[in-house]
């Protein structure tokens, strides 16, 4: 019993302390995260402009916000750009960490080049594009025209151009994602591809039955990382189109922005916030259910 009673009061007294230094981080999330989530919430039933008391109204930001005409376009510009720009970046995320899982000399300089992107500031990598994308003088239609010999297209001035161009900037950045495919190819086991080589298996044919099963689980990480990442696109509307051009960069965040930020209707944008939450949440709840059909464990579910 005496033994019990020791390891009893060593499992309070770590407990205490692990709470005693976490604390910290527990009030943060609740002042500052939780706190401003909870009382959101409350302002999206309210008409509040900062200047004055909030004003209940019920469900009219969200019926005002359903009847908005710029709701519905921010909305199929933040769509298009998830449907094209996240399979893009995961396809090629998944080409780039196969290339530097091969054994090559300068592979950590190669590795280092891929990555040293991803830590640039989002604005900083923003004003490079808007250079490289100048229609008149930008490298990028430089060497199209060299490759082509043709004028390129406008990029981000014209509408049909612009969110490619965007998609085209974030493959940039894809530095982390590599990185955690990489991590995930090395721990696929050897043994796996000594055996299908003895059955005769080409290497597309491993990459189809056994690369791309065993890292499932990281490609349904890394979807729905990029799906979330994707609704949130700000820094780049703002900093290189300014949502346009006629509104073909106005993405859903960038709405919500000029919202709070400029016109001060908070009660409108904290509607917003609320249905952006409740749409990811749905959607992250249905990828983790279809993922039982796709995503393989080594140890079963």
């Amino acid at each position: 019993m005496t033994g019990k009673r020791l390891r009893q009061k060593a499992d309070f007294r770590e407990t205490k302390y692990f709470y005693l230094f976490i604390s910290p981080w527990i009030i943060g999330l609740i002042l500052f995260t939780g706190g401003p989530i909870l009382l959101s919430g409350y302002y999206s039933f309210t008409r509040y402009d900062i200047a004055h008391d909030p004003v209940f109204i019920g469900l009219q930001n969200y019926t005002n916000l359903f009847h908005n005409e710029l709701f519905w376009k921010s909305s199929g510009v933040t769509l298009y750009y998830t449907l094209v720009g996240v399979p893009v970046g995961l396809a090629v995320s998944l080409l780039l960490a196969m290339l530097l899982n091969v054994r090559i000399p300068g592979q950590r300089i190669f590795s280092t080049i891929i990555y040293l992107p991803s830590v640039v500031s989002g604005v900083v990598l923003s004003l490079l594009w808007v250079w490289l994308l100048d229609p008149d003088f930008g490298v990028v239609n430089v060497l199209y025209y060299k490759i082509t010999g043709s004028v390129g297209p406008q990029w981000l001035a014209d509408e049909n151009w612009v969110i490619p161009s965007l998609i085209m900037m974030s493959l940039w950045t894809l530095g982390n994602n590599v990185v955690i495919y990489l991590a995930g190819l090395k721990s696929v086991p050897a043994n796996l591809y000594e055996a299908s080589q003895i059955d005769g298996a080409s290497r597309f044919k491993q990459m189809l039955h056994i690369t791309i099963p065993m890292i499932s689980p990281v490609t349904l990480f890394l979807l729905i990382t990029g799906i979330i990442g994707s609704f949130q696109v700000f820094v780049q509307a703002d900093v290189m189109t300014k949502g346009g051009p006629n509104y073909a960069s106005y993405f859903y965040v960038y709405y919500l922005y000029q919202q709070t930020f400029r016109s001060f209707n908070l009660g409108y944008a904290s509607a917003m916030a609320w249905v952006l939450f409740i749409v990811v949440g749905i959607l992250t709840w249905l990828m983790m259910k279809v993922s039982k059909r796709w995503v393989h464990y080594e140890g079963g579910e």
